[in-house]
């Protein structure tokens, strides 16, 4: 009687998987066929029944799938069904979470529809996913020359300023104060002269996401990526201790051009005086 049960039961198993197999064949000659016909909207549904069925065929599929997304998401952008779109890159994110032409695409989409910042981070992660990838690379620095305020050149190149600023962080930090806090980090700079004076702790918020991405990148070109926390948050959001473990003993910024004034620069000071610096003694 055992055998028995396991014998229907095996027999059940093996029918369930023909069926998978079955269903599988037919959605891909559906697909197919819906291309012919260039019905990419119903392709791409059975596209996303097989992946979901067998999704050891990714691989096989990778490419078609990708030619069959661009072109519903181009028939959906024309007819402004904008979330609809969204939800398929979703979709084929969950599915390929780590392909770059993917990723590259939905900036493209981010990018048109003015969602700067965003479309940002999608083609910094097709870059970072393959850095020979020329087209993500081109993306990213165009839309990064949208984003990045032109005052932030002419101060990374201002060599007196930068002096003065190191000068003082490396008075303040000589003079005991060992945790530092950096608001608007930008690429980061001031965050490495409190870590090269010789702070023991270094955290930086970033709000721009495109901002963030760009300090983290400049952060470990110079080997610093371990010593300097980087959050991509707006400071008046930093809570202690979930985001920096204890009040810090040095607040630096620079926060001084009026187009950061939606930071709220003067909120974002009064809130780490009363909330993230340690007060006098």
């Amino acid at each position: 009687m055992p055998n028995s049960n396991a014998k229907l039961h095996n027999n059940h198993r093996g029918g369930r998987e023909a069926s998978r197999r079955e269903l599988v064949s037919r959605s891909l000659q559906s697909a197919q066929h819906c291309l012919e016909n260039q019905d990419f909207g119903t392709a791409y549904a059975h596209y996303l029944l097989v992946l979901n069925l067998a999704p050891e065929l990714k691989t096989t599929v990778k490419e078609t799938f990708q030619f069959t997304l661009f072109k519903w998401a181009e028939e959906l952008d024309s007819l402004a069904r904008i979330q609809d779109l969204f939800n398929c890159y979703e979709q084929a994110l969950e599915l390929y979470p780590n392909d770059e032409v993917i990723c590259n695409s939905m900036g493209e989409h981010l990018f048109r529809m003015g969602f700067r910042d965003e479309a940002a981070g999608y083609f910094h992660k097709a870059v970072k996913l393959n850095p020979d990838f020329a087209d993500a690379k081109e993306n990213f620095y165009r839309v990064a020359n949208w984003l990045v305020e032109r005052w932030h050149f002419i101060m990374l190149n201002d060599a007196k300023r930068n002096l003065t600023y190191l000068r003082a962080i490396e008075n303040a930090v000589h003079s005991g104060s060992k945790s530092v806090l950096d608001i608007g980090t930008g690429t980061g700079i001031l965050s490495m002269f409190a870590k090269k004076a010789g702070a023991s702790f270094v955290y930086a918020c970033e709000l721009s996401k495109t901002m963030y991405e760009l300090a983290r990148d400049v952060v470990a070109a110079n080997n610093m990526e371990r010593e300097i926390k980087l959050l991509h948050l707006k400071s008046l959001d930093i809570e202690i201790p979930k985001h920096i473990p204890e009040r810090v003993s040095l607040v630096v910024t620079e926060t001084v051009d009026a187009g950061l004034f939606g930071e709220g620069i003067v909120e974002s000071l009064i809130h780490a005086w009363e909330h993230l610096l340690l007060k006098p003694k």
